[in-house]
């Protein structure tokens, strides 16, 4: 089976699981998520299993249960969307990270579509689904991280990696030799944390800053991963301090999209007749929030201020200068 197969099937299954608003059976799930439903019931079995642990250990929590209180029902699984995001960590204010796979997958394409076909299934079947929770899931329309399928590789495996890493856009880059124990994405950006056996502590490293090819530093199964409670506090601890004061920006955004900057907006005015809404956003930078506006795409717009509208037209701008 294709890693492209298996990472769908993975999507398809975190989907599933997050948008129902109950628990759903496994016998649904076999008929809602696409690489199921060909299998014998011996091999669903094993690939189900082993697919609910490779997600569980990459810090994404599938929860077992039901609501029959009388237990006849057969038993199911289910996504708590509190639980798949990560509380405040203060890396931005009022903004919480999201731990796995599930949201860079779905920036292709193919996965998209086949993501939201997997929530049409699911209401086919009878299984209420609550839309809404694919926001903890947005795509984003961003540029490709190279590190980050051998990072996401190396968490699955437990494989300590080595790169070259600059601390900013100006630094010059080290040899960082990490055993990697979670990717976190906020605001369409990406990160790495870990151990970092040069300095023996943990420390978390930004995808878009590495330099080079992330290359295998050990074997495989090679160290234990803390528990996802040390993992999140690993995290908080490593944040920068947050910014002030708190500003407010003005930006339009297109029905149906910009789900994270929905969640932490003061106002939105809604306009049917133009097929936007005018969303209030607090923010710290200028610089930060035109760089998460700009992975948007053409579905949000700066409006104001002006030195956030004119942050924004630069990055486009420098995007436009870069040779395809």
């Amino acid at each position: 089976m294709s890693q492209a197969a298996k990472s769908e099937r993975l999507m398809n299954l975190v989907i599933c699981l997050l948008v129902a608003r109950g628990y759903v059976p496994k016998s649904r799930i076999r008929e809602v998520v696409g690489g199921y439903g060909d299998q014998t019931d011996e091999a669903f079995e094993r690939m189900f299993e082993r697919d609910k642990e490779e997600l569980r250990e990459v810090g994404i929590p599938i929860e077992t249960g039901g609501f029959d209180p009388l237990g006849d029902e057969e038993p199911g699984y289910r996504i708590l969307r509190h639980e798949f995001e990560l509380p405040e960590i203060r890396l931005e204010p009022d903004e919480a990270a999201v731990v796995g796979l599930a949201a860079r997958v779905w920036q292709h394409t193919y996965l998209s579509e086949a993501s939201s076909n997997a929530v049409l299934k699911l209401q086919a079947v009878g299984v209420e689904a609550d839309t809404r929770s694919l926001g903890a899931v947005e795509p984003r329309v961003g540029g490709e991280e190279p590190a980050f399928w051998p990072l996401w590789e190396a968490v699955r495996d437990r494989r300590p990696v080595a790169f070259q890493h600059r601390k900013s856009s100006t630094a010059e880059p080290l040899l960082r030799h990490v055993q990697p124990w979670s990717v976190l994405s906020w605001h369409g950006r990406w990160y790495v944390v870990g151990f970092d056996t040069g300095r023996e502590a943990a420390r978390m490293f930004r995808m878009s800053r590495i330099v080079g090819d992330v290359r295998p530093d050990g074997a495989a199964g090679g160290y234990e991963v803390p528990a996802p409670e040390t993992v999140r506090e690993a995290a908080a601890s490593l944040a920068p301090p947050e910014r002030s004061p708190v500003l407010h920006a003005v930006v339009r955004v297109r029905h149906g999209s910009g789900h994270g900057l929905r969640r932490r907006a003061t106002f939105v005015a809604t306009d049917a007749t133009t097929g936007w809404d005018e969303v209030t956003v607090p923010y710290t930078s200028n610089q930060a929030l035109a760089e998460e506006l700009v992975s948007h795409g053409a579905d949000v717009v700066a409006d104001q201020p002006v030195e956030l509208r004119d942050a924004v037209v630069e990055r486009l701008r420098a995007i436009l200068a870069v040779p395809a």
